[in-house]
């Protein structure tokens, strides 16, 4: 698969990699199901009624899709947000959306609200337009460096104001951390359902404006090429950033993924963002399915600690490589 190959082979490959994956998380876990049970359950040949199918469609499978599908969004964000920012830094949390998203989450949390998701949501969407309103220039022109500026001034303060309910919370601290490492423990088929609309989203996003962005990351003249650049961008990032918004109230914050993931697909396929987009989500959905069932199995640890534990490293040695 070199850098300048097709899409056919590394798209089957991780097709089928990511299918495997898919059916061996349902079978693991305190009580261990064998594959042919499983697909026996999903095809109906197991009763509604046996409790293989209820821990298999009740439990393991929406989350295992919820996992899936959250791991594509943010991939595939990742891509957009490093192509349309000019910066390999950039991920899905750049312009705010995971500050914003915990500080809602927190701030229901410590007030005893019910409804976190919803909180977080909202929280998420405030902090993007507050990083809009702030990225914007003297001609209203939202600029790469000034919106990846007000990204980060928007999260240090948001960060602060986090910390001091995480001071105020008392008993409800833990909770907080929880949430703000990320999880997939409580996760519905409604959380499934949403989390593959927003795959689906940015996938879309990605592969109908594919061209446009191999242009904005080259550097070039985007109107010269006829891109329309501030159109072009201004419906990438909002459109990625609220597909992550989305994922982000129902999971937690969940680092590593759109970062990482984007990196390792341009080594192996290059930058055409035709390739580097559905491969992108497709190893995405893989890590972080992967990820979960390593979180599960582990005692039902925050699945952002997995990813940490494996991103971090990985990152570290993918900035050596290219030196």
């Amino acid at each position: 698969m070199s850098s300048r190959g097709g899409l056919a082979l590394p798209l089957v490959i991780l097709s089928a990699l990511l299918a495997v994956a898919l059916l061996w998380v349902i079978t693991v876990g305190e009580v261990p199901i064998p594959g042919g049970d499983v697909l026996g359950v999903i095809t109906g040949r197991v009763p509604a009624s046996d409790p293989r199918s209820k821990i298999v469609l009740a439990i393991r499978l929406p989350r295992a899709l919820a996992a899936a599908s959250a791991g594509a969004v943010l991939a595939g964000s990742g891509v957009i947000f490093q192509g349309v920012l000019l910066n390999p830094l950039a991920e899905p949390y750049t312009l705010g959306v995971a500050a914003g998203a915990a500080l809602g989450a927190s701030a229901a949390i410590t007030l005893g609200l019910p409804f976190i998701s919803a909180f977080a949501f909202a929280g998420s969407i405030a902090a993007l337009w507050l990083v809009w309103l702030l990225g914007r220039g003297s001609r209203g022109r939202a600029s790469p460096s000034r919106l990846i500026l007000a990204g980060v001034i928007v999260g240090s303060i948001l960060g602060s104001v986090i910390t001091l309910m995480e001071a105020l919370a008392g008993e409800q601290v833990g909770a907080i951390v929880l949430w703000l490492l990320g999880s997939f423990s409580l996760s519905t088929w409604s959380h499934a359902a949403r989390s593959t609309a927003m795959a689906a989203v940015v996938l879309a996003l990605g592969l109908f404006w594919a061209r446009d962005l191999d242009i904005l990351s080259s550097g070039a003249d985007a109107a010269s090429l006829g891109v329309d650049e501030r159109r072009t961008s201004g419906v990438l990032l909002l459109g990625s950033s609220l597909a992550t918004a989305m994922v982000v109230s129902m999971s937690g914050v969940i680092g590593f993924v759109g970062l990482v993931v984007p990196h390792l697909v341009r080594i192996v396929v290059g930058p055409a963002h035709r390739r580097l987009m559905p491969l992108s989500v497709l190893g995405g959905a893989l890590l972080l399915l992967l990820a979960d069932t390593a979180a599960r199995s582990l005692g039902e640890l925050p699945v952002g600690v997995i990813t940490a534990l494996v991103g971090g490293p990985l990152f570290c040695f993918l900035l050596w490589r290219e030196r």
